[in-house]
């Protein structure tokens, strides 16, 4: 499932690349593609309190979506993002000495978590763990994403199993503690301030916060469906 992360590439910013980009993002409103009314809705203010249904419904234009394009690069608008980039051309244009890279380079990862009620588990992330919604997709919703700093975690429904036949045994996941994801923070101080935060949130703990042997203190949080999540920093 794409995530509609409408980024472009740092070694690519030129004029050329962010019109075609422009292009698609109107190409996918046209196509009522649900994962993009989430980016028009971040970046453009006026449709900041429409759901993806009235987003998609609503006119947009070529112009709209360079706008979107422009904000997402930190201009104001697509005439700014156009005299700075002509001002900084020796900057954004690729060296040519620069040669062409030996391998591939992952530069992100996002977990998928199997949940039994996306509106239910898009709550839990956004207003007791302090997520933000990145997109929501289908009718009723069947899939989405949601987001905190540089941590993104993809949400899918499947359907619950019998109580009596579950997937994984509740207990034997506890016991075993099978994490379904694991975050970090960078510092001591960080993951002391975020146990905190999601302790006075009233969040149900599997774990509090602990020292480990191997140089870390985590805890673990549990989502409505049981999910394991981790939460980890350096000790000092």
């Amino acid at each position: 499932m794409p995530t509609y992360d409408l980024i472009v590439e740092a070694y690519m910013p030129n004029l050329e690349n962010l019109k075609k980009q422009a292009k698609q993002i109107l190409r996918w409103h046209r196509e009522r593609h649900y994962p993009v009314a989430a980016q028009i809705r971040e970046h453009l203010p006026r449709f900041l309190n429409m759901p993806d249904s009235e987003i998609l419904a609503a006119s947009f234009k070529l112009s709209d979506a360079q706008e979107m394009v422009a904000r997402q690069q930190g201009f104001d608008s697509w005439q700014t993002l156009k005299t700075g980039l002509s001002t900084t051309s020796l900057k954004l244009k690729p060296s040519p000495s620069k040669s062409a890279p030996s391998k591939a380079t992952i530069v992100g990862a996002e977990p998928q978590l199997l949940v039994s009620d996306i509106r239910r588990s898009c709550e839990f992330f956004r207003e007791t763990l302090g997520f933000s919604l990145v997109f929501s997709y289908g009718k009723p919703p069947y899939y989405a994403q949601v987001r905190r700093d540089a941590a993104r975690l993809n949400l899918r429904y499947v359907e619950p199993r019998s109580v009596e036949r579950p997937a994984i045994q509740s207990t034997v996941r506890d016991r075993q503690e099978l994490l379904s994801v694991s975050m970090t923070v960078a510092t001591a101080d960080e993951i002391k301030l975020l146990f905190l935060e999601f302790q006075s949130a009233g969040v149900a703990f599997h774990q509090t916060l602990k020292k480990q042997p191997w140089g870390a203190r985590n805890f673990v949080v549990k989502d409505p469906d049981g999910n394991l999540l981790l939460f980890a920093g350096p000790v000092n």
